[in-house]
């Protein structure tokens, strides 16, 4: 029988289901006799339950599981019949009138929406190129420099200083009174590496060995201990040690320590300019791409499918309470959050992974195996076990997948960059990079 679909309004869609009760008592019976074989029940041995017992136990959890399937083939065998791409999961409601011997439902639901792109020839598109200067080098030269800096003692009369290590008692109170976590003993962190507030580093600065000093610090609204966020705290600090920073020299030494192939500083030099263009290469990448995927949101005429958007929402809470609680607030699924608070952005994501989906589709722009290969390729370039990592790519669907949304994305960027009025920009290496 052919499926009637009613219009409701813009994407929104119902069909009546029917499925048999007849069919559906039959297979209600059927499971609860393969479940009589192995249910255990007080007084009776397994397999031996009557069946009169079994039915009222568990009679009513089946039936719902068989009104489910039923239900949800019926609808869906409905919407393949009638051509329906679904966005969402129907609402499903019983129909109070039904012919003898079947059941009804109304199923709303939504339905994936057309896209239209304006011609993208009269679209201006921003491409920013870049490139790794010498200076460039030279900064990741001295902060590889500092990553394996050692440290002797400063002088006992010299106060500490930016870059030195310092180790130090401390004990801070709010009001008088001391508050969880503002205590320790022997604690030890570099001055100017953002390793506490900028106040504390502050406040330590010039210090001698053996001094003690009392400094107020009024922690940020948005600190992640949220005990203390936004309060004023006065801190006693006893400076117990000042270590100054001893850089190694650049030379074939250090070169080799760093594990370089090459091991001369020239090699080093190399090396790093290397691995600097491979993320200059993704930076570019990255930015190119949001330039793009704005161009094709503004070109894009489209409805929204309201359950779509529903779900990004929530998602988008999820994670957002995931981010909580990796920050140490306690209980994150009790914290309110608004939807609104991700509506705009969820729309942002949901039409623009319509139409993205709709480019792929109708230019063909899916991710090919040996662009996947090469794409994993060159993250693995990164890392000192090229192989290992090929190994974490390939043997997870999951990051496979990751790995084609970004390839996917890639060939959306090139194709939309070839059709679009493009103005090219010459962005300073520092500026991209600190902008990403």
């Amino acid at each position: 029988m052919a499926v009637t679909v009613e219009t409701l309004e813009k994407l929104e869609r119902r069909i009546t289901l029917s499925v048999s009760a007849l069919d559906i008592g039959q297979e209600v019976e059927s499971r609860l006799r393969r479940l009589a074989r192995t249910v255990k029940a007080d007084g009776f041995r397994p397999g031996k339950v009557p069946m009169s017992v079994v039915a009222q136990r568990y009679g009513y959890s089946v039936q719902m599981d068989v009104m489910n399937d039923r239900v949800g083939k019926a609808f869906s065998d409905a919407a393949s019949q009638a051509s329906l791409r679904v966005a969402g999961t129907p609402r499903i409601e019983p129909k109070p009138e039904a012919p003898e011997g079947q059941m009804l439902f109304d199923a709303t639901f939504e339905v994936y929406p057309e896209v239209s792109l304006a011609d993208l020839a009269g679209v201006e598109v921003e491409r920013v190129a870049s490139e790794v200067t010498d200076a460039a080098v030279d900064r990741t030269l001295e902060i590889l420099r500092k990553q394996r800096r050692t440290y002797a003692q400063r002088p006992q009369a010299e106060g500490a200083a930016e870059g030195d290590r310092v180790t130090i008692d401390f004990e801070g109170k709010i009001d008088g009174e001391p508050f969880s976590g503002g205590k320790a003993e022997d604690f030890s962190f570099v001055i100017g590496e953002g390793q506490m507030l900028e106040q504390f580093d502050k406040g330590v600065r010039g210090m001698k060995v053996g001094q003690s000093k009392t400094f107020p610090l009024k922690f940020p609204d948005d600190y992640q201990g949220r005990d203390v966020a936004g309060k004023e705290a006065d801190f006693m600090v006893t400076m117990k040690k000042i270590e100054v920073g001893v850089l190694p020299e650049v030379g074939d030494a250090f070169a080799k320590s760093l594990g370089v192939q090459e091991a001369t500083v020239a090699g080093l030099r190399d090396d790093i300019r290397r691995n600097l263009e491979r993320e200059l290469k993704f930076r570019l990448q990255a930015r190119n791409k949001a330039a793009v995927m704005d161009a094709l949101l503004a070109s894009a005429t489209l409805e929204l499918p309201r359950a779509l958007v529903s779900d990004e929402v929530e998602r988008m809470a999820e994670a957002a309470r995931e981010d909580l609680k990796k920050r140490g607030v306690k209980d994150p699924q009790s914290v309110q959050l608004p939807a609104e608070l991700f509506q705009a952005q969820a729309e942002r994501r949901v039409r623009l992974g319509l139409v993205v989906a709709e480019l792929v589709r109708s230019e063909g722009l899916r991710a090919k195996p040996e662009q996947l290969q090469r794409h994993i390729e060159e993250l693995s370039q990164s890392y000192e076990k090229p192989a290992e990592v090929m190994r974490y790519y390939l043997g997870d669907r999951q990051r496979m997948a990751e790995v084609e949304a970004v390839v996917i994305e890639n060939n959306v960027t090139e194709h939309v960059l070839g059709r679009v009025k493009v103005v090219d920009k010459a962005v300073p290496f520092d500026e991209l990079m600190a902008a990403a």
